[in-house]
């Protein structure tokens, strides 16, 4: 393109102004000074719509040019090609009806290529978004233990297909039992690697460590090792022993489950600070509850409490609890279907803002 114009149709000044990212940008030129040519103009360019002389103008960059050609494309500004240095004996009106003519043709190639590339881009990205789906439903347990000392449930509502909450389920022994919910700082395939990492290293460890303690601070050793401090991990871990009738926990900076029982709500909130961020977790609280009594316990992702109705207001912990107390006597499976009954009518028409994930605990 600069060598016909500039050998062929003897241009002596030329610059063309190329849409790229939403932004004019100055992509070829030719007896203008750089000096000039980084005197941004974006403001003047909307007025040129058609082919226009430019005699007398007082603009440093603008004025060394004769004329502007203003390439378009369904409305929309492709580009703008100033030309310029043209002798007084030229036949102006053809040459400029002629760099026209190419100039079209080379900004409408310009345009498809950069279409095509984006298309290229987001199929690329469509992709990677499946290929992260398709892990997170393999991590994910699909199915979920019921038996006649305790019954698990869950929902999990992933955003854009892919998201960053996690939960699983490990029988540790015939007394003892142990679960979590998580979620994972980013998303798409990212997230996705580092959840299959994050639940290989529960399932492994949950079982190597003696305490829940020792078990929390090998798993922030083993994710920090993973992200470098790049992305942390928002995690609880409750270990129930059947024979006893007690939970242990670590809540490490998770939204805190609610416990119901006897007609009260206990959160629980002891723990520590967020998996991945720190070399050495500075305080490790483990909680405890005796469960003397049939129970139910709630664990969810910050999605679920990001929930707004018609009129702005959140779907907060307050408003969970009362729900919480109104239906802690139905099973993990029936409490989870009326839990997304109260979810859609309290959003009517709004969104959900996020991926959120409900872990259910019934426990007789």
């Amino acid at each position: 393109y600069l060598f016909f114009l500039s050998w062929e149709m003897g241009v002596k000044k030329m610059a063309l102004f190329f849409l790229q990212v939403d932004r004019l940008r100055c992509t070829y030129f030719i007896g203008v000074s750089e000096d000039l040519l980084s005197i941004d103009i974006s403001d003047q360019l909307q007025r040129f719509t058609r082919l226009l002389s430019l005699e007398g103008s007082d603009h440093p960059l603008i004025g060394e040019f004769d004329v502007v050609i203003p390439v378009r494309h369904k409305d929309v500004p492709l580009a703008y090609v100033f030309i310029g240095g043209f002798d007084a004996n030229e036949d102006m009106y053809n040459k400029v009806q002629f760099i026209t003519t190419i100039t079209n043709i080379v900004a409408v190639a310009i345009e498809n290529k950069r279409l095509f590339k984006r298309q290229l881009e987001q199929e690329r990205l469509r992709r990677e978004m499946e290929l992260a789906s398709e892990m997170q439903r393999m991590l994910i347990p699909r199915e979920l233990p019921v038996c006649e000392h305790y019954e698990f449930a869950s929902i999990y509502k992933p955003q854009l297909g892919v998201g960053g909450d996690y939960f699983d389920f490990v029988k540790l022994s015939d007394d003892q039992i142990a679960f979590c919910i998580g979620d994972i700082s980013g998303k798409g395939v990212a997230a996705a690697l580092l959840m299959a990492n994050f639940q290989a290293h529960f399932q492994s460890l949950i079982f190597d460590r003696a305490n829940l303690e020792e078990f929390v601070r090998a798993l922030n050793q083993s994710v920090l090792r993973i992200t470098k401090g790049e992305k942390f991990i928002t995690f609880f871990v409750g270990v129930y022993n059947l024979r006893y009738q007690h939970l242990q926990y670590v809540n490490a900076g998770h939204n805190p489950p609610a416990l119901a029982m006897n007609d009260k709500i206990v959160r629980l909130d002891k723990g520590c600070t967020i998996l991945g961020n720190f070399q050495t977790l500075p305080e490790v609280e483990v909680g405890e509850v005796q469960i003397d009594n049939e129970a139910l316990i709630v664990a969810f992702t910050d999605g679920l409490t990001d929930i707004r109705n018609e009129e702005g207001e959140f779907m907060d912990e307050e408003y969970g609890y009362h729900f919480l107390l109104r239906n802690y006597g139905l099973s993990a499976k029936a409490f989870n279907a009326k839990l997304l009954e109260e979810i859609e009518r309290f959003k009517g028409t709004q969104h959900y803002p996020d991926d959120f994930t409900v872990l259910t605990c019934k426990i007789f």
